[in-house]
């Protein structure tokens, strides 16, 4: 048996599996049938308690007893579905994950016995989950752990994956738990009594650590420390070139203060692929560059710049984490104004920003990581992050183990 982490995948040895999600509390536990682009092809594809069966795709219920599960038959599902995610949501309106460990349990659907177990770490606010995924790559089926928070519900999901959603009456009855047959109208989340979700507030309070994301419809996005913004714009990833400008000032006038900001890549298994520095100016075929050192932090703007083109990094960098380190040894609490910030590669707009408001006596600092979804888009979070280390190479073990 496998204790995956965010990220990891396992190739599946049995045609036949079952993915349970097992709480403390009831959870309502669905299946999504995608294509290449992320999406369904029509609202059959999302399998739930109300439409429990689809091709190569079901949906057993628990009956409160035991956990809700999606059955996936690999050898029944049909040529251009390339993966099929398991959500999990509470069960009680408006309950969220704080507090609450959610276990995924893979398993052979033939014999039960335990392939892999998954736990999302630090969940907060979110509402629902998307909590493994089923996926085929090269011929060969595997399961990767996601643990992606939202922070609208099942939903939220179901809306990002192409699934019409209609907002029930506020009279209308409670879904029923029994499916009826043959349903005329597209399905809708599961929901508790009363049949309408809880209005989200206007201006949601800043997010805990693990908290719902934000994305980038709404303008630029001031980061604080460990939210997180989705690289979205208009429902579409935002697949072009980026910019990471990081900056800093002498805390004491007449003290020349030498930063190197650094990104390390990783694949999906917080393997470590290579780190762009001062001294390695491109890295994975140039789809990432370095602008060169600064060896004072002199000058207004960016200090130094990182260029990454989200469109042309190979598929097994799945994750960036942009570092600072005091070369001189100097200690960041002799730094002031140290911050980070995401601009459009093409039209120079700032995008996201986050100001390290509080400094650590240390050497080295994570300030920010890039995170590929298992739908393709990138997700930002602050980070703020203090380490012991002077160069990016002592950085590499503490970044991947905050991936």
């Amino acid at each position: 048996m496998t204790a995956m982490t965010p990220g990891s995948n396992i190739p599946l040895s049995a045609a036949r599996v079952t993915v349970d999600v097992a709480a403390p509390v009831r959870l309502d536990v669905s299946g999504l049938l995608l294509t290449a682009d992320g999406k369904v092809r029509s609202d059959d594809d999302f399998i739930f308690y109300n439409q429990p069966s689809g091709p190569g795709v079901t949906y057993r219920s628990g009956g409160g007893s035991a956990p809700d599960a999606i059955v996936v038959d690999t050898a029944a599902v049909p040529p251009g579905i390339e993966k099929i995610v398991v959500t999990a949501s509470p069960d009680a309106a408006g309950q969220t994950f704080q507090s609450i460990e959610p276990t995924a349990t893979i398993r052979n659907a033939d014999d039960g016995s335990v392939l892999a177990t998954f736990t999302p770490p630090q969940l907060g606010s979110e509402t629902a989950l998307v909590i493994v995924e089923v996926y085929q790559r090269g011929g060969q089926w595997k399961a990767r752990a996601v643990g992606q928070g939202y922070a609208n519900g099942l939903a939220g999901i179901a809306t990002d994956f192409g699934v019409t959603v209609e907002e029930p009456a506020a009279a209308a009855p409670p879904q029923p738990v029994t499916p009826p047959p043959a349903p005329v109208q597209p399905p809708a989340p599961p929901v508790s009594a009363p049949a309408a979700p809880p209005a989200a507030p206007a201006t949601p309070p800043p997010p805990a650590p693990g908290a719902g994301k934000i994305n980038l419809d709404k303008g630029r996005v001031s980061l604080q420390k460990n939210q997180t913004v989705s690289l979205i714009k208009g429902g579409r990833p935002l697949l072009s070139q980026v910019r990471m400008g990081l900056g800093w000032e002498p805390a004491y006038r007449g003290k020349d203060i030498d930063l190197d900001a650094s990104v390390i890549a990783y694949g999906p298994q917080r393997n470590h692929i290579d780190s762009c520095y001062f001294g390695k100016l491109q890295i994975v075929g140039g789809a990432i560059r370095h602008s060169g050192d600064n060896l004072t932090g002199e000058g207004g703007g960016d200090d130094e710049t990182i260029m990454v083109d989200l469109g042309r990094l190979p598929q097994e960098v799945t994750g960036l984490v942009f570092t600072v380190n005091s070369f001189s040894g100097q200690k960041f609490t002799e730094v002031a104004k140290a911050y980070c910030r995401l601009m459009d590669g093409t039209t120079g707009e700032e995008l996201v920003r986050f100001d390290l408001t509080s400094a650590e006596p240390q050497t080295g600092v994570m300030m920010a990581k890039l995170v590929r979804q298992f739908s393709g888009e990138w997700d930002m979070t602050a980070m703020g992050d203090f380490v012991k280390s002077r160069t990016v190479r002592g950085m590499v073990k503490p970044a991947a183990q905050a991936l």
